[in-house]
């Protein structure tokens, strides 16, 4: 039986994710602001929650119909057969989205759905599923338009940008997705030559190193089809064990981070992921600074993620006006053949760069609003007249 499924996913990353699902295998049917759908069985959501990198969650469609009115929501969602879906004893949480919506309040609109949910129950077997706002086992969302509500049960449980690999507590860290979403459309495959010269706990690296290695992105963790009464154990054990490409260029991985802290957890975070010790001392990991960082082959992708505003001090710099001229410099000096991509909140950043951008392409980092700049570096770019402020390259 086929059913209509949406993958949300970071603002940006929608043409990322449709050409990642079609990869997979799955029949792509639309694409939309944040998120693409497809269709099929209830196994190519499972499939899409262990191996799509980019989507932020999986959500099954269960129900569309127009509103005009609350009751309209509550009416919509009292004649659902929730009780084939879970039982009373599992804990609910209704999340609400809107558009254009002709509601003046989304939280008593998401009052209602839940309101529905329970007295469905409750007429049905006269007890009714209790609210967990934190860790529920079922999350049902709903999408409000102008004219009409779309309802979901979501299949994912968590974010799938959790992983379950992450042990820091950064503040504000790149998320999962956001960097695999960056990877692609950076060009990088398996194979072609990365680094990243601003690790911090080694978020691109990490799920480079499980993409070459052939990890699933979602191999460690569990998720909330798990809990549904028709969760197939079967097709979910068979997706699991099949097998899966490795690709080869594990040595072409290369982090670094004037931080010695930053150098050990991204050590940790990959062997926490997957990696096994041994193939994690293939990849290079030092501390040095990004000013300083040479290139690991001819051509290849740099990407980076700058720490936010007074982090950048502890880079030696005066300011972080004098950092991004600095590795500008070394950029055009040391990088000619390679793609160098920035991520950053910080919108003046070209200014301070001094390198004129092939691409800007805006993104969000959680509620985080920020700027993909996409550097070609090319033979000869580098400045004859160094500046004051520029550094003597070692």
């Amino acid at each position: 039986m086929n059913h209509l499924f949406f993958a949300p996913c970071p603002r940006g990353l929608e043409s990322a994710l449709t050409e990642e699902l079609k990869q997979l295998g799955l029949r792509v049917t639309w694409q939309a602001p944040g998120g693409v759908g497809f269709e099929g069985e209830l196994g190519h959501a499972y499939l899409a929650n262990l191996e799509s990198r980019i989507a932020s969650r999986v959500l099954w469609r269960i129900a569309k119909a127009r509103y005009r009115t609350a009751e309209d929501l509550y009416q919509m969602a009292l004649a659902l057969p929730w009780w084939q879906w879970f039982s009373e004893a599992n804990t609910l949480r209704v999340d609400v989205t809107a558009s254009k919506s002709p509601l003046k309040s989304v939280d008593f609109a998401t009052l209602r759905i839940k309101d529905a949910v329970c007295d469905a129950f409750r007429t049905k077997s006269g007890s009714r599923p209790s609210i967990d706002t934190h860790a529920p086992d079922v999350r049902i969302f709903a999408f409000l338009d102008a004219e009409q509500c779309t309802l979901y049960l979501d299949t994912s449980g968590e974010a799938l940008f959790k992983r379950g690999w992450r042990h820091d507590k950064v503040e504000a860290p790149l998320r999962e997705n956001l960097a695999a979403g960056i990877l692609w459309l950076s060009g990088w495959r398996p194979g072609t030559a990365l680094i990243d010269p601003m690790c911090g706990s080694g978020t691109f690296i990490v799920e480079a190193a499980q993409m070459t290695l052939g990890i699933a992105a979602g191999g460690a963790r569990t998720f909330g089809f798990e809990r549904l009464k028709n969760f197939e154990p079967a097709t979910w054990a068979g997706l699991r064990a099949r097998a899966r490409p490795v690709a080869l260029g594990l040595d072409l991985l290369s982090a670094s981070d004037v931080s010695g802290d930053a150098v050990i957890a991204t050590r940790e975070n990959l062997v926490s992921a997957g990696i096994t010790r041994e193939a994690a001392l293939r990849i290079a990991a030092k501390q040095i600074d990004a000013r300083f960082v040479k290139p690991n082959a001819k051509e290849g992708i740099l990407v980076a993620n700058p720490p936010y505003g007074e982090r950048i001090a502890v880079r030696g710099a005066e300011d972080d006006a004098v950092f991004f001229t600095e590795f500008g410099n070394n950029l055009k000096a040391r990088f000619a053949g390679w793609q160098c991509l920035v991520l950053t909140s910080d919108m003046a950043l070209q200014r301070k760069i001094h390198l004129a951008p092939k691409r800007r392409t805006p993104l969000f980092n959680g509620a985080i609003e920020c700027r993909l700049y996409q550097f070609s570096m090319v033979a000869g770019s580098t400045r004859k007249d160094r500046g004051a402020n520029e550094p003597v390259l070692p």
